[in-house]
């Protein structure tokens, strides 16, 4: 596909993102300002999720029975935190970019990805640890949603090298401290040699060794959202990638 070939560049990342990215895991900070936000790729970046939605939809969306109703949650949340330049009546909303979009509440987060500059993943504690369990996810980072759903934090991360127990412990009572309210960040940021958003990879495929010097950034601001429902939080990615080599990248 032309539009998954096709790199959308913001500028340069978002103020401080890169220091935060530099802490040690998991890293998470308190959300000052609005939670959900949206920046100047917002309608190329949409333009190539509404595509991704339409044409392989199984590919980058998934929901479980049991969790339709978290994503409900999520979704009333994030329709009550639309920034300015969104307008919203009832179920439906304009977005910035004029794309008008129509809330199916059978499909919540299908629905809000085509509203929506972040990437949704919604968990859930099943047991011991926090399970996938819904999620829009167009723009992955060497990872395949399919292989993901219904599985718990631990698994999900698989092969990940740098998330052993010690890290998975305290990802997983991060997770159980969130409180409705206050939500938490924390960012990555990686080196990649090509600039596409869409990018799955699956797990016996890892993802190639990077050079130092590879031509792009790529992070992620990750919010952690407590939902309204037990024990079930959201985990929202805004992606960011700029070219390595330009002016002030890294501010």
């Amino acid at each position: 596909m032309n539009e998954i070939r096709t790199p959308i560049l913001q500028d340069k990342l978002p103020p401080g993102q890169a220091e935060v990215a530099a802490a040690r895991l998991p890293s998470m900070r308190p959300v000052v300002g609005p939670w959900l936000t949206f920046d100047g790729a917002y309608g190329a970046q949409m333009a190539l999720r509404r595509r991704l939605l339409q044409s392989c939809e199984a590919d980058v969306y998934a929901q479980t029975l049991d969790g339709l109703a978290a994503a409900v949650g999520f979704v009333a949340a994030a329709l009550d935190a639309l920034p300015a330049g969104f307008v919203r009546t009832g179920d439906h909303v304009r977005c910035p970019d004029g794309h008008r979009a129509v809330i199916d509440w059978n499909a919540p987060l299908r629905s809000i990805g085509a509203v929506l500059q972040q990437d949704v993943c919604i968990l859930e504690r099943r047991g011991h640890e926090h399970v996938l369990s819904g999620a829009v996810l167009c723009f992955p980072a060497s990872w395949t949603l399919a292989q993901k759903i219904g599985k718990p934090l631990i698994k999900i991360h698989n092969p990940v090298a740098d998330y052993d127990s010690a890290i998975a412990t305290r990802v997983q009572r991060l997770f159980d401290g969130a409180q409705e309210g206050r939500p938490m960040w924390r960012a990555n940021l990686l080196r990649y040699n090509e600039a596409h958003l869409h990018q799955p990879r699956r797990e016996n495929d890892p993802r190639p060794v990077v050079q130092p010097d590879a031509p792009y950034l790529r992070s992620e601001r990750q919010t952690v959202l407590r939902l309204p429902q037990p024990d079930a939080v959201a985990f929202v990615i805004h992606t960011t990638v700029v070219a390595a080599d330009a002016p002030d990248a890294r501010d």
